[in-house]
């Protein structure tokens, strides 16, 4: 069977591809289903243009795509695991907690960490210093949200609620024998609590 006739029996011509090879001996095939020698012919027809192609491969005269011939280079990547869910506060606590700069958080902490040094220092001087520590978190927190009357009553909370905690954790420091006087050891803790609030809250 020359070349010519096995591409006229299938009806295709020469630089069919081999798909349009596969589906012309189907539809030649189904065409003929009838006539068991015609249907031979066909697939004389199909395995002869096979072989031809086999051999035009081999002697480099058809270019294969690469990523036929070389499928082992294809890089497979890896299916990604999904992110795992970050768990995030709930909304409402959302609305009252700040996500503050650097500055934000230094420059309070350094004032209130003066004022607890001097509470800690000089004892006689602590209700001085819880007053300018009030004023302290009132200037941080009203520069925040520009509410005053807010800042005001949530400093105020916070010194009355480190006061409460602090009084009995500086009156159980110094029976433990701390060097520092309950007072000033009361003070330091309101003014850690005032710049928590000052710092971390809206």
């Amino acid at each position: 069977m020359s070349e010519l006739s096995c591409y006229e029996q299938l009806g295709v011509s020469e630089n069919a591809s081999f798909e349009e090879i596969q589906e012309a001996r189907t539809r030649m095939s189904a065409l003929h289903s009838g006539d068991r020698k015609q249907v031979d012919l066909i697939e004389a027809a199909y395995d002869e243009i096979l072989m031809q192609r086999l051999r035009q491969r081999q002697e480099g005269k058809i270019k294969v795509p690469e990523r036929i011939r070389f499928a082992e280079r294809e890089v497979r990547t890896m299916p990604t695991a999904p992110p795992t869910p970050t768990k995030e506060a709930p909304a409402w606590l959302q609305g009252f907690l700040d996500t503050p700069s650097r500055s934000d958080i230094v420059w309070p902490a350094g004032g209130f960490f003066a004022l607890s040094l001097l509470s800690l220092l000089q004892p006689a001087s602590a209700p001085l210093a819880l007053a300018l520590g009030v004023g302290v978190g009132l200037y941080f927190l009203n520069r925040k949200e520009k509410k005053f009357g807010r800042a005001l009553a949530i400093t105020v909370v916070a010194l009355l609620g480190g006061l409460l905690i602090g009084a009995p954790l500086a009156s159980w420091l110094t029976s433990l024998g701390v060097l520092f006087p309950a007072d000033g050891l009361a003070a330091s803790f309101a003014f850690f609590v005032l710049w928590l609030v000052s710092s971390f809250l809206r």
